[in-house]
C-alpha cells in the first residue's frame, strides 16, 4: 500500500526541515515586529517629549492639566517623574525633577514640625493644606495626587512616610517607622467623624467593642506612640475622660 508523504527516514528529515523553516520564519517575523515596535516607540516618545516641552509651564503650574498628562503617561507605562534610571530623559523635558524634589523638601518640613503635636501621623487634606501654605501664591498649587507621588518617591529614605487608607476614601500620612495596628486603624477612622475627640464609649457603643478592648487601643496611642492627648477633665461637670487625636484635628495656622 502506498502512503503520501513517504515512509521512514527520508519522511521524517523532511518533517524536521519543514518545522526548522517555519522556525526561522517565526524568528524573522518576531524580530521585523520588534523593530517595528521600537521605531514606533522611538517616534511616540519624540512627539511626547515635543508636547512636554511645548507645554512645560501649564504641567507643572495646573494640577489638572499636570494630572491629565501623567494620566496619558501611565497609560502607556511611563513615568514622568522618575528617575534617571527609569526615565529621566522625562525630567529633562519637563524639569519637574527638581519641581518634586522641592515638593518632597516641604513635605519633610511640615511633617517634622507638627510631629510633635500629631506623633507622626496627619490627615492628607491637611498635609496638602499646609504645604500649599509653605509654598505660597508663588509655588503654584498643588494637589493630593502631587502630594502622594511625592510620598511614595520619599519611601527608599526608610524613614516611614506612608499614605494609610483609613476608610470611607480618607487618607492618612505616616511620617514615623511605625506600623499601625488594625485598632488604631478603627480609631483614627471614628476620630475623623468626631473631629478628633473619641472616647472608650464611643467605640463600646458604635463598634461592639470590650470596653477593655476600647481602654487598651486609646492607651496605647497615648503611652506608646503618642499619637494622641488625654483630657482628664472632660464634659460640663469636667469629670470625664476622653482622648484627642491630632491628626484628625482641623488646625487653623
Amino acid at each position: 500500500m502506498h502512503r503520501l508523504g513517504g515512509v521512514g527516514l527520508a519522511a521524517f528529515d523532511r518533517q524536521q526541515a519543514s518545522q526548522r523553516s517555519f522556525a526561522a520564519l517565526s524568528t524573522a517575523l518576531s524580530q521585523a515586529q520588534v523593530e517595528h515596535l521600537h521605531a514606533q516607540l522611538e517616534q511616540f516618545r519624540a512627539a511626547l517629549t515635543r508636547f512636554a516641552t511645548h507645554h512645560r509651564a501649564a504641567i507643572r503650574r495646573v494640577p489638572r492639566f499636570r494630572h491629565e498628562f501623567q494620566q496619558m503617561c501611565a497609560a502607556i507605562g511611563v513615568d514622568p517623574l522618575a528617575g534617571p534610571r527609569r526615565g529621566g530623559w522625562w525630567e529633562d523635558a519637563l524639569g519637574l525633577g527638581d519641581w518634586q524634589s522641592e515638593l518632597g523638601v516641604q513635605i519633610v518640613d511640615v511633617c517634622v514640625s507638627t510631629r510633635a503635636r500629631n506623633g507622626g501621623l496627619v490627615e492628607l487634606q491637611e498635609l496638602v493644606r499646609l504645604v500649599s501654605k509653605l509654598r505660597g501664591v508663588e509655588g503654584g498649587v498643588v494637589t493630593e495626587e502631587d502630594v502622594v507621588r511625592s510620598i511614595k518617591a520619599l519611601k527608599p529614605l526608610g524613614a516611614g512616610y506612608e499614605v494609610i487608607d483609613v476608610g470611607d476614601g480618607r487618607k492618612m500620612v505616616r511620617n514615623v517607622v511605625k506600623e499601625l495596628d488594625e485598632d488604631q486603624m478603627v480609631v483614627l477612622a471614628l476620630a475623623q467623624e468626631q473631629g478628633g475627640r473619641v472616647d472608650e464609649e464611643l467605640f463600646v457603643r458604635r463598634k461592639g467593642w470590650a470596653p477593655d478592648r476600647a481602654r487598651a487601643a486609646l492607651q496605647n496611642m497615648l503611652l506608646r506612640d503618642g499619637t494622641c492627648w488625654l483630657d482628664e477633665q472632660d464634659g460640663l461637670d469636667g469629670t470625664g475622660r476622653a482622648y484627642w487625636i491630632p491628626a484628625a484635628m482641623q488646625w487653623d495656622e
